[in-house]
């Protein structure tokens, strides 16, 4: 790669990451394409995360750190990051201050969209852990138009753009919005992904490209033990759905998705998962569906009608719960559980 080839402004958010910043920034500077700048945008870290984040800078040109004059929450200091990339950059790929990307990563990427202009966004397997996520498009499927790609992600659950770490943008469509993401929505990064492929392409790598580490406690793995995602393909139903679905599949999908959701309810009421009630009840309500209290019921029964027809193993299962409901701190870390996803959606939490 030389520095003719298209510009390209990576941003890191960096808030209280010392531990994994430095690898982070590694595997930017280990890039085989040439022609990037690197924001690093430091949120008033206290752990010496900064001063970690310049020692890199004074070493290589390509690398700009940028001191948050008050302290952000998650998604506004994304935004913030965002908006200082460069005006000459092309595309625009997001690397989190505890995640690190492949050396082919962005060389991969700007490859597939520029063989075709109309793509908007581009993803790639993504190693989450130790799991590869993002699998299930054809492997001869490079291009999709951006009304299929989100339209298989509907019907058919091909869940292969998402996570801001996983994907690269092009950076006009990023420009053009004052808030690239929805600062009040904790999946904003899926959502965004709906809006910008109203009107543009997707483009896939097959190639493992980015890492997402795992953390207890983070906020993905918060999210994901309050099933967060269920409110999440509720907005995304309401809101983009019938941009990419006819009425009868929209109609059809929502109700399907609603008797799912439902059922989870009336298990996390029966396991008495106080969090996961509170949680859901206030996103139901918030939507024009509503919360219903006789749904939750019926989710009940259809639990216990399961649980009857397992009854040995349903016991077990039950008496594992049980026995984790008597720790001292179980209702701490339920209280813990909503407060930090409530937060992260008011834009009052932060992580890096």
């Amino acid at each position: 790669m030389a520095k003719t080839d298209p510009a390209v402004s990576i941003i890191t958010p960096l808030y209280n990451c010392a531990e994994y910043i430095g690898e982070c920034i590694e595997s930017v500077i280990a890039q085989t394409y040439e022609n990037w700048e690197y924001i690093i945008v430091n949120n008033c870290s206290t752990d010496g995360s900064g001063d970690i984040a310049r020692s890199y800078a004074k070493r290589d040109s390509r690398i700009r750190v940028i001191e948050n004059k008050q302290f952000l929450t998650a998604i506004p200091n994304q935004n913030e990051a965002l908006r200082q990339i460069s005006r000459n950059s092309k595309y625009c790929k997001v690397v989190f201050a505890d995640d690190w990307i492949f050396p082919e990563c962005i060389e991969r990427m700007v490859s597939v969209a520029e063989k075709h202009p109309s793509i908007g966004i581009v993803g790639a397997y993504v190693l989450n852990g130790t799991d590869v996520m993002c699998t299930g498009l054809s492997y001869r499927c490079e291009f999709s138009s951006g009304s299929e790609i989100c339209r298989q992600h509907l019907l058919k659950q091909l869940y292969v753009f998402g996570s801001a770490n996983g994907v690269l943008y092009r950076a006009d469509l990023v420009r053009d919005r004052e808030a690239f993401y929805n600062e009040a929505e904790i999946h904003a990064d899926t959502e965004i992904c709906f809006s910008v492929l109203r009107d543009n392409d997707f483009g896939f790598v097959h190639q493992i490209l980015t890492f997402t580490r795992v953390r207890s406690r983070s906020l993905s793995t918060i999210s994901t033990a309050l099933q967060t995602d269920f409110a999440g393909m509720l907005r995304i139903l309401r809101v983009h759905g019938p941009f990419f679905l006819s009425q009868d599949e929209l109609e059809d999908l929502t109700e399907r998705h609603m008797h799912v959701y439902y059922k989870f309810l009336g298990k996390s009421l029966l396991l008495g998962n106080i969090a996961v009630l509170n949680f859901h009840g206030a996103k139901l309500r918030e939507s024009k569906i509503g919360f219903s209290r006789s749904r939750v019921l019926k989710g009940v029964l259809s639990t216990l009608s399961d649980w009857a027809s397992a009854p040995k193993s349903s016991i077990q299962k039950l008496v594992k719960i049980k026995k984790q409901r008597l720790h001292k701190n179980q209702h701490q870390e339920q209280d813990f559980l909503v407060s930090r996803i409530a937060k992260s959606e008011k834009g009052d939490w932060h992580e890096c």
